[in-house]
């Protein structure tokens, strides 16, 4: 039997060719999808979308989204321009694509043929005392001016950019799902000259990490603000319950103190008496 003689070169292609398989391999076997699930909600603003990973789920958001985004149009004398602003919510009914990791992972969301594309960005890292929390990290948003039905007589209509780096909001403890019904709001500043955009959501719940069971958020974590509120709510209900009871209490001493002293022998009161006894 002949031996096989293989030179240096065709060792390094045999090796490559080795390790660019394993690579597709793993690229195969975790395939990620996004999919809309917007139509199990019966609240018509909030969306649902979830990220699968190898037919497991990855990533969940439900939520609604509100943006506030100023632009530019001539103004009537054709030489001044003035600033107005578009204002509307994230559909139900976007493309969905995402990634998934274990300290890092990330949602796009787009719509009308992309002209409006947006990313949320989530991190995950140990604090003080061991403790592991997620965040969301990053928000990007991308947007065209020259799509009719939100920018009315844009000045110079195109895509702009807008970002807010070094995030650190919804931050929630690691295993858990953030939720809150009251809105939370961040500022984007836009490529288009600096402009700030307002991107608001509300009744929220998100977990893009640790998700124990196939489209099922884990226990949630809720927010200070719906915290205080329900403090709020619960307040006067245990103020009443602590008043009720004091009066009760006070009540009770009252009876036992007529019924003891109704068992006592009574002294006269009248002096005269007293030549009697």
């Amino acid at each position: 039997m002949g031996r096989l003689n293989f030179s240096t070169k065709e060792s390094a292609g045999l090796l490559l060719l080795c390790v660019c398989g394993v690579l597709a391999l793993s690229v195969v076997l975790a395939e990620q999808e996004g999919e809309n699930l917007s139509g199990l909600s019966d609240n018509p603003d909030k969306a649902i979308f979830a990220v699968r990973e190898n037919g497991t789920t990855c990533l969940m958001v439900e939520f609604a989204a509100k943006f506030l985004v100023p632009y530019d149009v001539l103004a009537l004398n054709g030489i001044d321009l003035i600033t107005e602003q578009a204002s509307f919510t994230l559909p139900r009914g976007a493309e969905i694509e995402g990634k998934c990791g274990s300290t890092e992972s990330e949602i796009q969301i787009s719509w009308k043929n992309s002209a409006y594309i947006l990313r949320i960005y989530f991190s995950k890292e140990f604090r003080q005392k061991g403790i592991e929390v997620w965040k969301i990290n990053k928000i990007q948003f991308v947007y065209d001016t020259s799509e009719t039905s939100h920018f009315i007589n844009a000045y110079n209509p195109g895509k702009h950019t807008a970002t807010n780096h070094k995030l650190s909001v919804l931050e929630t403890p690691a295993g858990r799902s953030y939720v809150c019904t009251a809105q939370e709001t961040v500022t984007l500043i836009s490529s288009d000259h600096q402009k700030a955009i307002t991107f608001s959501m509300y009744d929220i719940q998100i977990q893009p990490f640790d998700i124990a069971s196939d489209f099922m958020f884990s226990a949630p974590y809720k927010c200070i603000t719906d915290q205080r509120e329900h403090l709020e709510e619960t307040l006067p209900l245990i103020l009443g319950l602590i008043l009720g009871l004091i009066i009760i209490i006070t009540l009770t001493i009252y009876h036992f103190h007529l019924k003891l002293t109704a068992n006592q022998p009574q002294l006269p009161r009248d002096r005269s008496m007293y030549k009697n006894m």
